[in-house]
């Protein structure tokens, strides 16, 4: 499977060309950025990597055209991170940074998967939608990393580590996140929480993005984002079946179309292969229509711009 990560010179890109040195399944991994000597820095560290290594993967740098034959493009280009209190704040100057890029590809015979990371993810991947020249199903966006926060903040909530823990968060990649608490395992085993383990839970995740950007670090959730990224290709490339949340556009599930929304899906190597449909509480609903509206009203913002 042939893997091209647009934006491969910075901590996430990279980060995703590690991960796929561990993962199961071959890759030919293809890192692209406007920094070619950093792309050099990564690929010369990388291919040392490599031997240790239990599969054939390669990793070397790039350049755009080496999308056109993708399996699957990466996308993680983006402006730099700054203090702020929404990844919204970023919506305009992305959705230039993903027009720009993926501007070859639409007039192209490009027949792979695009796998969004840029930021805000589901007004991003809405709007590429309604462009018109990529279905669906090979349109997926990254929001993994809500459901591990949730499930962090559950295993400390419980004492448990998190890995124990089974968790989904729904909805939009930003305030209208929609937590599942019904569906907590721990060990695979249905849990209740407490009215306090819940609402600890929940302010772990309210308050994780404000307390990361607060630091002023210049770095995203680069070690997380690159191992889960890895993860969503490793599961499209041998179709494990596994069930994964990402951010795809909605074509009636969950009574909403037209959006892009975290739900339950299982991705194969031609992208989405199908939306697990879950029956959610009224309150839950709820949150996933007021996600959707959320994500109209950016788009429409942008249109505007």
């Amino acid at each position: 499977m042939k893997v091209v990560i647009i934006g491969g010179a910075g901590g996430i890109g990279s980060s995703v060309a590690f991960n796929l040195l561990c993962a199961a399944g071959t890759y030919e991994v293809v890192l692209v950025d406007t920094r070619p000597d950093m792309i050099t820095s990564h690929t010369m560290d990388l291919e040392n990597a490599a031997a240790l290594g239990r599969a054939a993967t390669t990793v070397r740098g790039g350049t755009a055209e080496d999308a056109l034959d993708a399996d699957v493009v990466v996308l993680s280009a983006a402006v730099p991170l700054r203090l702020n209190s929404s990844r919204l704040v970023f919506l305009a100057d992305n959705a230039r940074i993903v027009e720009e890029v993926l501007a070859p590809l639409a007039g192209s015979r490009f027949t792979g998967v695009v796998l969004m990371l840029t930021n805000p993810v589901d007004p991003l991947i809405t709007h590429v939608h309604r462009q018109g020249w990529l279905p669906r199903r090979r349109l997926i966006g990254y929001t993994l990393n809500d459901s591990l926060r949730l499930r962090t903040g559950i295993g400390q909530a419980l004492d448990r580590h998190p890995g124990d823990v089974g968790a989904w968060m729904l909805g939009e990649h930003g305030d209208d996140q929609v937590p599942l608490y019904g569906r907590v395992t721990v060990g695979g085993q249905p849990v209740t929480l407490t009215p306090g383990q819940r609402d600890a839970a929940q302010t772990y995740v309210d308050t994780w993005y404000q307390r990361h950007v607060a630091l002023d670090s210049g770095r995203t959730s680069t070690w997380t984002t690159g191992l889960g990224t890895a993860r969503m290709i490793e599961a499209m490339a041998t179709e494990s079946g596994a069930l994964l949340p990402a951010s795809v556009v909605l074509d009636g599930e969950y009574g909403i179309s037209g959006v892009s929304l975290s739900v339950p899906v299982v991705l194969g190597r031609k992208g989405l292969d199908r939306i697990e449909e879950w029956r959610l509480t009224d309150s839950e609903r709820v949150g996933l229509d007021r996600a959707a509206a959320r994500v109209e009203d950016t788009v429409a913002e942008l249109r505007r711009a």
